[in-house]
């Protein structure tokens, strides 16, 4: 939100004062049109905040509008040009233009410097800690601006450019001055002192505000590219405008030589525009003179030296349209300025060799601010990626200096390129841990709620309790055939699949014979024996021991919840205790699951033993039934071995039996009782949740 800071309580009562007598001194039918009035009065005491959103803008829109100035200003030194036989003229066509968008520029330079006369500043007495304390009364305001940057900015909004082209050169030449005062253009270079310290400054001020001036590298080094193809621009430029002021030189030379030959010389036969261009006097002079063959750029055995500006008329570049001297101007720049100028051949001019020794040294530290910049954006795109090879590599050391197995060596490499493509080397914990609690809260409810609500399990939660376990929550990563946990460790953390298939398979405590496995796949969970130990009250330190063997069959992504952290959660939120989320529990765990087919099984067995046992008792009393004689055989065989004086019909043997079968079970209801009383005691002490596992079925138990 923009901060927009008014003047105290006085001020705005001069402002009510003020609409209010502007209101009672208008007809009632005008107070409409008069609001805008209000509106510019009440704009007129806003004072801005140097670090809101809408300063943050407007400094990014005036960097770029500095940088297109810096790009007009110079276009100014191609206007002239050679435009017929020993004369010059001057582009009129390209000057309009160019006068336009810079006077557009200019515009953006007085509202920066109108917006500095409202923008609060930091007291510097304030700024012992944090972030200071805003000034916000503009007569302090001004005041301050006034003694520091408001020279500076004058300067560099003043239309120097266009008074010199429209004013300053037209004037000189009526004087007879002719086009040797182009180079009075030259002073346009001297604006760019004020304008780069109206630029660096501001620059430095964005990256104090938002930490950057371009958010990405690619972004950062086409700045800093545009900066030298900047600088490149200025060379060029500067080098035409010397190379048309040295070719001028050289004709005004010669023509004062001339000045007393017949027919005269007169400095009004160099420019193209002058009156004096279609004469006899000047066609005779053109005849007659040796200027065109002393100032020949060609001419090797003339004595004047052009030196390092002789290219612009051998290549006839002062003599051709604007975008392609444009371009070869622009180029020759580039190209001086990135050699350092070594390729140049001067002459012994002062000028020459001063503007060969800037450029030397120009182009070095240009060149090397560009390498220096670019290098350093571009490897902030690959820092990472270096920060893994040499990790890399210092694992592979480790390895061979250990003598690994090259299965655990291929295992490491499998799970450090898995981790690397899934995280691309970006330690996320450790970003979220510097960010404060809310902030932290809110980006993991975004990362994992959906994700949590997959599973099943947690769909059956409501939001409090999701985002107590999502803020938990930390990312889990798995190579294949890696073994997540094995059947009798213990189990300190329970894994939500988010992608992959994992192995989950038990053998019920080594128990020969018996072996159970399922597989787990995006939406399942393991490690359900810790969520058990974490609802009861008063469980031990001692982790629970995993039931089931889990192994990745796949790459895994997981988020883990430890054991700690569950136990918080499971003791600060009663409604994980509830009997909806004990139901959803144990539909969705595999381990039930695999417990409640065991006792199916367990009792399908019972049932099928005794429905045999019924059929052979039932066919068995057939058979005797059907054969006497075979029973009344039986009965004389088992006599043999039976006291004369007992009988197994006796009525006092079929009392006895009666009476222990009464006994018998007399006793076992007694015992049941008991233990159904020492259950329910012992429930009611520790008040244990209705969440454990049953008995183990026993698949030997005979009937």
């Amino acid at each position: 939100m923009n901060r927009i800071f008014t003047r105290p309580a006085s001020h705005l009562r001069h402002i009510r004062r003020t609409i209010t007598h502007h209101h009672s001194a208008t007809a009632a039918g005008t107070a409409s049109a008069d609001e805008p009035n209000s509106l510019s009065i009440l704009w007129h005491y806003q004072i801005l905040d140097p670090n809101s959103d809408i300063v943050n803008l407007w400094n990014h829109i005036f960097l770029i509008t500095c940088l297109i100035s810096l790009f007009i200003d110079p276009l100014y030194f191609f206007l002239p040009y050679v435009g017929g036989d020993t004369c010059m003229s001057t582009d009129n066509h390209a000057s309009v233009i160019i006068t336009y968008f810079r006077t557009l520029a200019d515009l953006f330079y007085v509202l920066h410097m109108l917006m500095k006369f409202r923008m609060a500043f930091v007291a510097p007495s304030s700024r012992v800690f944090g972030r200071g304390e805003l000034v916000m009364d503009p007569r302090q305001i001004a005041r301050r601006y006034l003694r520091s940057d408001f020279i500076i900015d004058l300067t560099a909004t003043l239309p120097l450019p266009q008074i010199v082209i429209w004013y300053v050169i037209p004037a000189t030449k009526t004087n007879g001055a002719g086009q040797a005062n182009n180079t009075l253009a030259l002073i346009v270079l001297i604006q760019y002192i004020p304008r780069l310290f109206v630029i660096f400054p501001l620059n430095q001020r964005i990256i104090k505000t938002t930490g950057f001036i371009a958010k990405t590298a690619w972004a950062g080094a086409a700045y800093n590219l545009l900066l030298y193809l900047l600088a490149s621009h200025v060379i060029g430029a500067s080098w035409y405008l010397a190379s048309i002021g040295r070719q001028h030189s050289c004709w005004e030379q010669g023509c004062r030589e001339e000045f007393q030959s017949v027919p005269p010389c007169s400095l009004k036969f160099l420019d193209c525009n002058s009156s004096e261009m279609r004469t006899i006097e000047r066609k005779y002079w053109l005849n007659s003179t040796f200027v065109n063959l002393r100032c020949d750029a060609n001419n090797v055995e003339s004595d004047f030296k052009f030196g390092m500006f002789a290219d612009a008329f051998i290549s006839d570049v002062a003599s051709s349209r604007f975008f392609e001297k444009y371009l070869y101007c622009l180029w020759w720049g580039l190209r001086n300025l990135s050699s350092y100028g070594q390729n140049l051949t001067t002459s012994t001019y002062l000028g020459e060799t001063t503007f060969c020794i800037v450029l030397c040294i120009g182009g070095l530290i240009l060149f090397a601010q560009l390498i220096g910049n670019m290098q350093t954006y571009l490897q902030s795109m690959t820092v990472r990626l270096e920060e893994w090879r040499i990790r890399r590599r210092d694992t592979e050391e480790w390895m061979r200096h250990r003598q690994l197995p090259l299965e655990l060596q291929e295992r490491v490499r499998r799970f450090e390129q898995y981790k690397w493509l899934t995280t691309r080397g970006v330690n996320e914990e450790s970003i979220l841990q510097s960010l404060p609690v809310d902030l932290r809260r809110e980006i993991q409810r975004h990362l994992c709620l959906n994700l949590v609500r997959r599973v099943p399990f947690f769909a059956q939660m409501d939001d409090q309790l999701l985002d107590a376990i999502c803020e938990r929550l930390v990312s889990s990563l798995s190579t294949q055939y890696s073994f997540i946990v094995r059947e009798g460790d213990p189990v300190n953390e329970m894994l939500f699949i988010i992608r992959g298939q994992l192995d989950s398979s038990t053998t019920n405590g080594g128990r020969s014979g018996f072996y159970n496995t399922i597989t787990l796949r995006p939406g399942d969970f393991c490690g359900e024996e810790l969520l058990t130990w974490a609802l009861v009250p008063n469980s031990s330190l001692n982790l629970p021991s995993s039931t089931r063997t889990v192994k990745t069959l796949t790459e895994v992504e997981a988020f883990a919840l430890k054991a700690e952290d569950l136990k918080f959660v499971a003791m600060q939120f009663k409604r994980l205790h509830s009997k909806k989320l004990q139901h959803a529990f144990r539909y969705y765990s595999h381990q039930w699951r695999t417990w409640g087919a065991c006792y199916l099984q367990t009792a399908w067995r019972r049932y099928k033993k005794k429905k045999l046992a019924k059929e052979l008792a039932q066919q068995e009393r057939y058979y005797y039934m059907a054969n006497p004689g075979v029973q009344e055989e039986y009965y004389s065989n088992s006599d043999d071995g039976i006291d004369d004086n007992s009988s197994v019909e006796s009525p006092s043997n079929v009392q006895q039996l009666g009476a222990t079968i009464l006994a018998s079970k007399f006793a076992a209801n007694t015992k049941r009782g008991a233990v159904q009383k020492g259950t329910d005691a012992s429930s009611s002490s520790l008040k244990m949740p209705k969440l454990f596992k049953p008995d183990e079925p026993d698949f030997s138990e005979e009937v």
